[in-house]
This record gives C-alpha cells, sequence and structure tokens, in this order.
C-alpha cells in the first residue's frame, strides 16, 4: 500500500471515528434535552463538515515547509518594510524567485482560504494556503522581477498576516523553449495539466504517453456498454486524445506517441519484467489496440506484450530517435501515484547505456501525498511551492510563467481530454456548491473538473536537475 494510500485510510478511519462520537452527542441532545434539537442540527453540522472539513490535508496547518534547493539556487538578502518588498541584487528576469516567509491564519483564515496578495504596477498575483495556516511557506515571485528590485512590489495578506523575516531564493533561468523537450506522460492529460505551457513554447517537442487510461469507465458503462467495452472505449478515446490533442500546441503528428500500456499495472510490469501484465478491466493483455495511432513502429508492436522489458525498449527507441535535451516527467518523491512513480523510473533505467543523454531533467507533481487541493486557490492564480515536511532530497525549482492566452489556450486543450469531460457526481457538485457559499470558494470559468481550477494557472511549476 503506497504512503498516499495509507495516508487516506488513516483520514477515514478518523472520520468515521468522528462522525459516530457526533452521532453519539446527538442521540444524547435528542434523549436528555430535546428530541428535535439532533434534526435541526444534523443538517448544519453536515454543511459545516462538507464547506470547512471536507479537503484531504495529512499534516497540520501548523507545521512548517522545508525545502533543500541545492547548489543551483543560491540565497539573496531581501527587505520587506511596510508591506514593501526589496531586493538589491541585480535580476535578469528570467530567474525562478522563491520567497520564503512565515504565514499566519487570522480567525477569518480558519473559514476563508488565506492568501497572499502580490501587487505592483499593474501586476497582480495571489497565492493561496491551507486554513488556520501558520508555518513557513514559500511564496513563488517569478515574473516580478522588476518591481521586486524597484521596491515596488507590495506584499499582503488575506486572511492571514506574513511575518518573520523573509529569505529569497533565486534559481538562475534556463532557455528551455530553444531546447528539444520531451515530455513523458504516464496517461492522457499529464502533459497537458503540468507542462502545456512549455510544450506549446519549445522549439521542438515530444509527447510520449505510457498507458492507456482506461480504466475507471463508468461513465461509457452508461451508455449500456459492458465493463469490457466501455474500458476499450475509454482507452481508444484517450490514446486519441493523446496523439490528437496536441495538435492544439502545433505539436505534429509525427512527434506525438500512445505507448498503449494498461493503466495501473506499470508496478506490476516493473516487479515481474518479463510477466505480461493485462488490463484490469477491459479483458487485454495486448497493448496494440491503443498504439494504432502512432505514426511509426515501436520495437512492442512485434507482440503487444505488456511487459516492463518492452516498456524499456520502446523508451530506448524513442530516446534515441528525438535525442531530448530537455526531459519532462514526474517528480519521485512529490508525485504519489504508482503511475507516474513507475514513468519516472522507467525513463531513467531506459537512459542506462544511451549515448545521448539529455541535459536537464525537469520533474512536475500532478498529485501530492498530503493536499488533493494543491495548487491551492483558484484558476489564474500563481502556484507556491507545494506542502513537503522534510527536505531529503536536493531539488531547483523552474517555474514558467503563463501569460493570460496561453492559459486559455491550455484549458482548451484540458476541455478536449475527453477523461475532463463527464460531470462530478452529484455529492461532489454539493459539496462544492456549499464551498461556494460558506467558504467564498470559486468555481474554475473553464470547466467543471478539479483540474481546471489546480492547472490553469500563472505559473507552471517543475523541479530542475543538470544531469
Amino acid at each position: 500500500m503506497s504512503r498516499k494510500q495509507q495516508l487516506l485510510k488513516r483520514h477515514r478511519r478518523n472520520k468515521r471515528l468522528g462522525l459516530l462520537a457526533g452521532l453519539v452527542a446527538l442521540v444524547g441532545l435528542g434523549i436528555f434535552i430535546c428530541w428535535w434539537l439532533p434534526v435541526l442540527l444534523l443538517p448544519v453540522l453536515w454543511a459545516a463538515h462538507e464547506a470547512w472539513f471536507a479537503d484531504h490535508l495529512f499534516y497540520a496547518p501548523g507545521e512548517d515547509y522545508a525545502y533543500n534547493f541545492g547548489e543551483q539556487t543560491r540565497e539573496v538578502p531581501v527587505a520587506l518594510r511596510e508591506g514593501l518588498l526589496k531586493v538589491d541584487t541585480a535580476l535578469q528576469g528570467d530567474e525562478t524567485l522563491i520567497l520564503e516567509v512565515g504565514v499566519k491564519s487570522g480567525w477569518l483564515g480558519r473559514f476563508l482560504d488565506p492568501h497572499v496578495e502580490l501587487q505592483a504596477d499593474g501586476l497582480s498575483d495571489r497565492q493561496a494556503f491551507e486554513r488556520g495556516v501558520d508555518g513557513v511557506r514559500f511564496l513563488n515571485l517569478t515574473g516580478l522581477a522588476a518591481p521586486l528590485m524597484a521596491g515596488t512590489l507590495r506584499v499582503r495578506g488575506r486572511h492571514c498576516r506574513v511575518q518573520g523575516q523573509p529569505h529569497l531564493w533565486i534559481t538562475p533561468g534556463v532557455d528551455l523553449q530553444r531546447r528539444r523537450v520531451m515530455v513523458i506522460a504516464p496517461h492522457a492529460d499529464d502533459a497537458e495539466l503540468a507542462a502545456y505551457g512549455l510544450y506549446s513554447q519549445a522549439d521542438e517537442t515530444w509527447v510520449v504517453t505510457l498507458t492507456a487510461g482506461e480504466i475507471e469507465a463508468e461513465h461509457y458503462q452508461q451508455m449500456g456498454l459492458g465493463r469490457a467495452e466501455a474500458a476499450r472505449l475509454k482507452g481508444r478515446l484517450r490514446a486519441w486524445d493523446s496523439i490528437a490533442v496536441p495538435r492544439w500546441a502545433g505539436v505534429p503528428e509525427s512527434r506525438c506517441v500512445q505507448l498503449g500500456y494498461f493503466c495501473l499495472q506499470l508496478p506490476v510490469m516493473q516487479a515481474a519484467p518479463d510477466v505480461p501484465a493485462a488490463s484490469r478491466e477491459a479483458d487485454l493483455a495486448d497493448i496494440r489496440l491503443f498504439r494504432r495511432f502512432n505514426p511509426f513502429p515501436l520495437p512492442a508492436d512485434a507482440d503487444g506484450a505488456p511487459t516492463w522489458h518492452n516498456l524499456l525498449a520502446d523508451l530506448r527507441a524513442l530516446l534515441a530517435m528525438a535525442k531530448p535535451d530537455v526531459l519532462v516527467m514526474p517528480h519521485p518523491q512529490l508525485d504519489p501515484h504508482p503511475d507516474h512513480i513507475c514513468a519516472q523510473a522507467a525513463v531513467l533505467e531506459a537512459l542506462q547505456g544511451l549515448e545521448w543523454q539529455p541535459q536537464t531533467l525537469l520533474c512536475y507533481a500532478n498529485h501530492l501525498h498530503d493536499n488533493d487541493r494543491w495548487p491551492m486557490g483558484d484558476s489564474g492564480d500563481g502556484v507556491a511551492l507545494p506542502p513537503q515536511l522534510s527536505a531529503d532530497q536536493a531539488w531547483a525549482p523552474c517555474t514558467l510563467v503563463l501569460d493570460l492566452p496561453t492559459q486559455q489556450d491550455k484549458a482548451m486543450a484540458l476541455g478536449m481530454m475527453h477523461d475532463l469531460q463527464p460531470r462530478a457526481p452529484f455529492k461532489r457538485r454539493l459539496r462544492r456548491l456549499l464551498q461556494r457559499w460558506l467558504a467564498g470558494r470559486r468555481p474554475s470559468p473553464y470547466g467543471e473538473n478539479e483540474f481546471f481550477r489546480k492547472a490553469v494557472r500563472r505559473h507552471e511549476l517543475f523541479w530542475r536537475r543538470e544531469l
């Protein structure tokens, strides 16, 4: 069981115990005080839970975030006086700028999402944090170098206050757009969620999707299809998405590849590299159904076997063909999805012994262990660094700033993805309505799926290593 699953299991157990205790208390009120009190309080307590306590937050808001940025990133003095932030160091403007500060929630910040506003010269951004926050956090100031040097960047907390001595961390910029970029996507839509802005601006981009993402096809079963038929239809649609949607960003079809391995089976393949790992739901043990849109043949087309060795052979062929300067893939520590972890491991294993080696590794996190809502805040906001409570490994942050037209194009690309189109369950829609009324949360203007809020932002955040 993964750490994420363990945390979720513990969260659900604690919630059940809390609900049981609450029911006992309500029954006691009904017996000893007034019979109609539980009838009145039960819907009120349920609405309060959905509005303020339904987030999956597996750490205390009072804990400090901790990061080790490594040798690529340097700390420089910065002053925060009367709400204005000033740095005396000369900046080029393309650096990734991270401000380490203390953030303490006010009483209202326990009910409304606390956030820090950044304003200067017609520019504005805001970055949200956990309700009840009280600890060290890391604001992303990338794109605000000019007002930062001029001393006109205003930092203001809403439902919270910024406190303590700030520290500014600077990672030198790198011209990613002028290099060959290969984005590794465990599933169709991962490339768009994490790196649409990057891959749409690069001179040469390859998008390589590892799995068909065929499972959890209940939406297609509503059409009258059986479980296996629905899974195969969903996989075919997502395979098409992985080839077709990057065309919206100008990536030619000849550089979009779908490997067609089965969703959530990469760990099984890795554990037994020669043993085929059939689909959980599609009644398939041959990956070629999901590879038929590919522009050229690959090694695993010979037998269609879903094995780890076939996956490595496919990746080696693609890496030798594309010769990418920059590899973009999931972060091995921050992103807990099993397919994401295995995708990164497969690429690193495939690189061993190859003549061509990339210069830069960029990692992204489309999921988190500890906080299902990150990036917190609304569509269009900046992306503060995610929760991390121990700095075990050194990674340098790398941020790309997206203008509004690019954000809108990214939202349209996500809207084309079939997996983000079905409506949310009724309970989730009701919860969001209560959160909008009671907790002040705004829906995304781009779509109902939560990833429109999470991914369509002012920043795309990566973690960089030079190889």
